[in-house]
C-alpha cells in the first residue's frame, strides 16, 4: 500500500512571523511533522510543499522531497485542498494521502499510525484527527442567544463534540481534487489532548515549548521515627512545584506509607536500592530528586549510570555523594563547600499553607504555648514536656502539643487531654492556624523551627540528634533560644519558665529577629535553580 504524506509549509505566516522555522524544543517547528512522517510505519513517502527557502533546506537535510509551491497557491484565500492536490505526484498511483500540518509538533508516531490504520480498516474516504471537547455552548437563532443543549449536564455526561486538530487529515487518493479531500464516508479519530496543540498564536507556541520540554520527574524520599519525616513533607511540597506529576519512590523497608498522609501523588514502593535502579533505568527521568539524608558516592555513581541524561538534585545531604550531584540544597546547614551546594535559610521551602498566614501579633502576656517536635520526636521531648506542664503550677497557661505521624506512643500521650489546660493533637492538618494562635513555642531544630520563624513566634529549641546539632538556622543569633542536644529536664523547665515570664518588649525583640529572614522566597529560588540546570 502506497501512502503519501504532504506537509504544507508556506513562508508567509503573519500571526507568528517565521512560524514554521522557529526553533522550539531544539528543532524548527516543521521538523516534528517531517520526523513523524519519516518514522511512521504506514507512510511510504513524504513531500513538503513550500515557498520558503529555509523550509526547503530543512526538508533536504532530513531527506524528504520538496515541492516548490507556485505563488498563486500562497495567498491567504487559497484552500488547503488545492495546495495538497498540487503537491501530489500524478505520475504515481497512491492509496491514501495524509495531510500533516507543521503546526502540530506534539503528535506522536503511534497516534499517527493508529489514525491511518483506522482509516484503512474502516474503509473510510476521509478521517480527521480530533479531540472530544464537549462543553455547554450557546448559539444564535432568530437574533437571540440560545443554548446549544436541551439539558444542563456536567461535562462528562454531555454528548461527544469533536473539534478538528491540524495533526493529520487522511484521505483516499481517489477523493482528492483541487477543491476537496472529502469523500462520502467520513469519520474522526480521537487523539490525546496533549497531542492536539495547533500553533496559531504565541500562547500556542509557548504551550508547545512547554510540552516538548516536558520534564519527567522522580523523587526518592524516606522518613521514619529515627530520621524524621520532614523529608516527606518537603518531597510533597516539591512535587507540587512541577508542571507534571512526579513519581515519588520510598523504600518499604524504611518508610511506612502512612507517613505520606492523604495524597493523590504517585507513591511507589521499592524493596531496596536495586529495585529503585531498575525502575529508573526503565523510566529514564529527566529530573531526579533525592531527599534521603546522607548519600554515598557509590549510590550516586550507580544512579547516574542508570539515568545518564537526568539532572540529579539532593536535599539536606551532607554525605560524599554531593560531589556527584548536579545541585544540592542544604537549607539547614550554613556551610557551602562546593559550587553546586546551595546552603542556608535562603533555600528553605515553606509549606504552602504557611504562605497564607501573616506573622503573629505579640500580646502583653503569654497565654498559649505551642509544643511540637516534628514527625518522629526520637528523643521523646513531647513526653518530657507533657510531664512538666501537667504540674498544677502551669494550670493558668494553655498548652497545645502536636504529635507527628511517626510518633510511636501516641495513644498514651493523648491521655494528657484529661487536663483542662493541655490539648494534645495528632497529625494536624492546619499547622499554621494552630501555631498562629500561640504566643511562644518549644520545638526541635528541624523544619518546625523555620515554620515558627515565618510566623515570628519566639521559640525555645533543642536538637534531636547529632545531625540536628549541625543545623545552623535555629540558633540564638537568629532569634531562638537553643538549649542543646538532650538537655536535662531542669534546663528545659527553667527555660520554659523564663519564656512564660518574658515581657512584651523582650518577645518583640525575638519576633523582629525571627522575621528578618526571607524564608518565604525559598520556594521560588529553589525552583529557579532547578529549572535553569
Amino acid at each position: 500500500m502506497k501512502i503519501l504524506a504532504v506537509i504544507p509549509a508556506r513562508a508567509g505566516s503573519k500571526g507568528i512571523p517565521n512560524k514554521n522555522i522557529r526553533i522550539v524544543g531544539g528543532h524548527p517547528l516543521i521538523y516534528y511533522s517531517i520526523k513523524n512522517a519519516i518514522d511512521s510505519d504506514m507512510i511510504t513517502e513524504t513531500i513538503v510543499s513550500t515557498d520558503s527557502p529555509e523550509v526547503r533546506i530543512i526538508a533536504k537535510q532530513m531527506g524528504v522531497k520538496c515541492h516548490w509551491r507556485d505563488e498563486t497557491l500562497c495567498g491567504d484565500a487559497v484552500t488547503l485542498d488545492a495546495v495538497i492536490y498540487d503537491a501530489i505526484p500524478k505520475s504515481e498511483e497512491w492509496d491514501y494521502v495524509v495531510t500533516m500540518q507543521p503546526t502540530s509538533p506534539t503528535l506522536t508516531v503511534p497516534t499517527l499510525d493508529a489514525g491511518i490504520k483506522y482509516a484503512i480498516d474502516g474503509g473510510y474516504d476521509t478521517v480527521i484527527s480530533a479531540i472530544n471537547a464537549p462543553h455547554l455552548s450557546w448559539g444564535e437563532k432568530n437574533g437571540k442567544i440560545v443554548p446549544n443543549y436541551t439539558e444542563r449536564l456536567n461535562r462528562q455526561y454531555l454528548p461527544p463534540c469533536y473539534s478538528e486538530t491540524g495533526a493529520f487529515f487522511v484521505s483516499k487518493y481517489s477523493v482528492c481534487t483541487p477543491k476537496t479531500r472529502f469523500g462520502e464516508k467520513v469519520s474522526v479519530f480521537e487523539i490525546p489532548e496533549d497531542e492536539s496543540i495547533d500553533v496559531d498564536t504565541f500562547a500556542d507556541l509557548q504551550a508547545v515549548a512547554n510540552a516538548l520540554n516536558k520534564q519527567k520527574v522522580a523523587i526518592y524520599v524516606n522518613g521514619n521515627n529515627k530520621r524524621g519525616i520532614g523529608h516527606i513533607y518537603r518531597a510533597l511540597e516539591m512535587a507540587d512545584e512541577f508542571y507534571v506529576k512526579p513519581d515519588i519512590y520510598y523504600d518499604s523497608n524504611q518508610t511506612d506509607p502512612k507517613v505520606f498522609g492523604k495524597t493523590t501523588h504517585n507513591l511507589i514502593s521499592v524493596n531496596g536500592i536495586a529495585e529503585l535502579y531498575d525502575r529508573c533505568k526503565k523510566e529514564q527521568y529527566t529530573v531526579f530528586i533525592n531527599d534521603i539524608l546522607t548519600t554515598s558516592i557509590d549510590y550516586m555513581i550507580a544512579l547516574k549510570t542508570v539515568l545518564p541524561n537526568a539532572k540529579i538534585i539532593n536535599f539536606e545531604d551532607d554525605g560524599e555523594g554531593i560531589i556527584k550531584a548536579d545541585l544540592v540544597f542544604n537549607a539547614l546547614f550554613q556551610e557551602n563547600m562546593l559550587p553546586q551546594v546551595k546552603a542556608g535559610e535562603k533555600y528553605y521551602i515553606p509549606g504552602k499553607t504557611f504562605m497564607f498566614y501573616e506573622p503573629i501579633k505579640i500580646k502583653k502576656n503569654v497565654e498559649r504555648i505551642f509544643i511540637s517536635f516534628g514527625g518522629a520526636d526520637p528523643q521523646n521531648y513531647s513526653d518530657r514536656l507533657l510531664a512538666i506542664i501537667s504540674k498544677s503550677e502551669y494550670q493558668n497557661y494553655h498548652f497545645v502539643v502536636v504529635l507527628g505521624r511517626a510518633k510511636y506512643n501516641v495513644e498514651s500521650l493523648m491521655e494528657y487531654n484529661k487536663y483542662s489546660n493541655i490539648e494534645v493533637l495528632y497529625d494536624v492538618a492546619n499547622m499554621p492556624e494552630l501555631m498562629s494562635s500561640c504566643d511562644i513555642a518549644v520545638t526541635s531544630r528541624g523544619r518546625t523551627g523555620y515554620e515558627l520563624a515565618i510566623l515570628g513566634i519566639p521559640s525555645i529549641a533543642m536538637a534531636q540528634n547529632q545531625r540536628e546539632e549541625k543545623h545552623g538556622f535555629v540558633c540564638n543569633e537568629n532569634g531562638f533560644t537553643y538549649i542543646g542536644l538532650n538537655p536535662a529536664n531542669e534546663i528545659i523547665e527553667g527555660t520554659l519558665k523564663t519564656y512564660l515570664g518574658l515581657s512584651k518588649e523582650s518577645r518583640e525583640q525575638f519576633h523582629k529577629k525571627l522575621l528578618s529572614h526571607d524564608l518565604r522566597g525559598g520556594r521560588k529560588r529553589v525552583m529557579a535553580l532547578i529549572n535553569n540546570l
